[in-house]
């Protein structure tokens, strides 16, 4: 089943999905609707979160992808109630928008293993 799922910059190194917290867990939700996820993110933007874009996405690759990152998920129905954020933010985000910038200034900078490297690949070509 194809949804769709609110990412920041998306297609880049640094790209980030965005995620709601709940009970100490991080929960990606699934839209049915790209409706619903357009108005979602403008809810986020609303709050002052930078705008995601909307990218459709088959179901199956982000409940991997959430299985591999231990985060939970939430299909969100097309004819349900309106999905809203949350009233209160998270203070420190797990995501950093400099990080590809910091990390090539590092001077200590490991390089990945050739395996880890396959597996980062492979889920981000899940993701398209």
């Amino acid at each position: 089943m194809r949804v769709f799922v609110l990412l920041y910059n998306a297609r880049t190194d640094d790209e980030g999905i965005h995620t709601i917290r709940l009970n100490n867990r991080n929960k990606v939700l699934m839209f049915e609707s790209s409706d619903d996820a357009e108005r979602f993110a403008m809810l986020l933007e609303a709050q002052d979160f930078a705008l995601p874009s909307v990218e459709e996405i088959d179901s199956q690759e982000i409940q991997e992808f959430c299985q591999d990152a231990d985060y939970d998920w939430e299909i969100v129905p097309a004819n349900g109630a309106l999905a809203i954020p949350p009233e209160t933010n998270v203070e420190q985000t797990d995501w950093n928008p400099n990080a590809q910038e910091n990390e090539n200034n590092s001077a200590a900078q490991q390089q990945p293993s050739d395996a880890e490297l396959d597996s980062i690949r492979r889920r981000l070509e899940g993701l398209m």
